[in-house]
């Protein structure tokens, strides 16, 4: 960390020196303010120490010219003529700290210290603000045809508050449309809720998206609101719309239509303000047809329909989504390593899980590049058709529990491989804790030497 002394007393700037060079700080002295600032602009020192009375320009001055150069600089003011007022105008203009002469080599280095402290917690601070952003950010990546058309569609309806049901395969980035929706919208400062059908039991849906009131049933401590009311005045997002209970279908219906419900174990309606965006990830018109979805709620959802395109009708995207993912994941430094084997590789897959399957990739990609390169091979995408590989035969199989030891053999034989044959690797690979990868592998891998 480079460091200024501004000290008119040669004494002590050649102590202060000996002392902070031995702290391991890159020092830089003045003799006057005029030399200072001189070397403050020449050097930007993240620090600077410097006396109240100076020659030619003063101690205040120096402190208020270098502040306003360098905001973030931080300054601490040493001087014999110690006052209160002094010290307190010094610290309102910007001073981090002030000292008395005589004070003792601790004191300073402890003022020092307080200030790598508090750098290191500021930059620590923007680094995860930087991360934030990016993990928020959640835009739509892809300049292909088909993406242009589906930002195009998404800002000429955003402002419209009809409901929009949102068609695409698993992995191809349905929540995020919605969002994109809630953010070109006028709701945008107002919540976006999203609830998953598939990830919520069939016994609860009810109360969690009515809310309930306390005592409707017994566990029912106090009142809980539900989805629907706390999205009031913003987007409500319902994905795997697929999935929800045709028992239920005549309700949620109601509450389209009306904008309004009944808590659980309540008596009085309850009116909201809600844009409904439903995500499905099959042919909801099919599930009609099979009477596995109310005919009267489909066309209530499908009003604005959008149909996403799965990766593999838009693979020109896989460049800029790789170069995304490698930098949500924090490894811009390993873009690198991508080859034009490896970027064919990707563009002839198929991709079966689509935007998902990719970022999926990507993070073996980057867990596997340890050693300075990225092997084609780890990436295993030998099969291209869509759908998979074909399916096993599980009539081969005595049990279910014999299946599922087979695949997790197979799975760490394939991790262990990949990092030739060394656990700790292997275990952030597979994301699990090395002793539990030690476990697994002498009961399923007992033949495998490791290290």
């Amino acid at each position: 960390m480079k460091l200024l002394i501004i000290e008119d007393e040669k004494i002590t700037r050649i102590s202060l020196t000996g002392i902070l060079q031995r702290e391991g700080y890159e020092v830089s002295t003045a003799e006057d303010g005029e030399e200072g600032l001189a070397l403050f602009k020449s050097l930007r020192p993240e620090i600077v120490i410097t006396d109240l009375r100076l020659p030619k320009i003063g101690g205040m001055d120096v402190l208020q010219t270098i502040l306003s150069l360098e905001p973030r600089c931080k300054i601490v003011l040493i001087t014999a003529y110690a006052s209160v007022d002094t010290a307190i105008s010094s610290l309102k203009l910007g001073a981090f700290d002030y000292l008395t002469k005589p004070f003792s080599p601790e004191k300073l280095l402890s003022i020092l210290r307080n200030i790598t402290l508090l750098q290191s917690a500021l930059d620590e601070n923007a680094e995860l603000r930087n991360r934030l952003e990016i993990l928020q950010e959640k835009n739509i990546i892809g300049s292909s045809l088909a993406i242009r058309k589906l930002k195009e569609t998404i800002a000429q309806i955003a402002h419209n508050d009809s409901t929009i049901l949102i068609e695409g395969e698993s992995g191809t980035g349905k929540e995020l449309v919605a969002r994109a929706l809630h953010k070109a919208s006028s709701r945008r400062d107002a919540p976006f809720v999203t609830v998953s059908c598939s990830s919520i039991p069939e016994s609860l849906l009810e109360s969690e998206l009515f809310g309930h009131e306390k005592g409707a049933f017994t566990g029912a401590i106090k009142k809980h609101i539900g989805y629907f009311e706390r999205a009031n005045k913003g987007t409500l997002f319902i994905d795997d719309i697929d999935d929800f209970p045709l028992s239920m279908q005549v309700k949620l219906l109601r509450v389209i239509q009306e904008r309004e419900f009944i808590p659980v174990g309540g008596t009085a309606n309850v009116t909201i303000d809600v844009r409904f965006v439903c995500a499905t990830k099959i042919n909801l018109k099919k599930r009609v047809e099979e009477k596995q979805f109310r005919e009267d709620l489909y066309y209530r959802l499908n009003i604005i329909p959008i149909r996403i395109p799965p990766l593999c009708d838009r693979k020109e995207d896989i460049p800029l989504l790789v170069d995304h993912f490698f930098r949500k994941h924090r490894a811009e430094d390993k873009i690198m390593l991508l080859t034009h084997e490896i970027y064919a590789a990707l563009r002839e897959y198929d991709w079966p899980g689509n935007v998902r399957e990719l970022e999926n990739i990507v993070e073996r990609m980057i867990a596997l590049s340890f050693s300075g390169a990225i092997d084609l091979s780890v990436l295993d995408l030998s099969d291209k058709r869509r759908g998979g590989r074909q399916r096993e035969n599980y009539a081969d199989y005595s049990s279910f529990d014999e299946f599922i030891a087979k695949k997790e053999a197979e799975m760490l034989e394939w991790a262990m491989e990949s990092c030739q044959n060394n656990v700790t690797s292997a275990a952030k690979l597979l994301k699990i804790p090395r002793t539990t990868l030690s476990s697994k592998i002498r009961r399923l891998l007992p033949h495998l030497k490791v290290h």
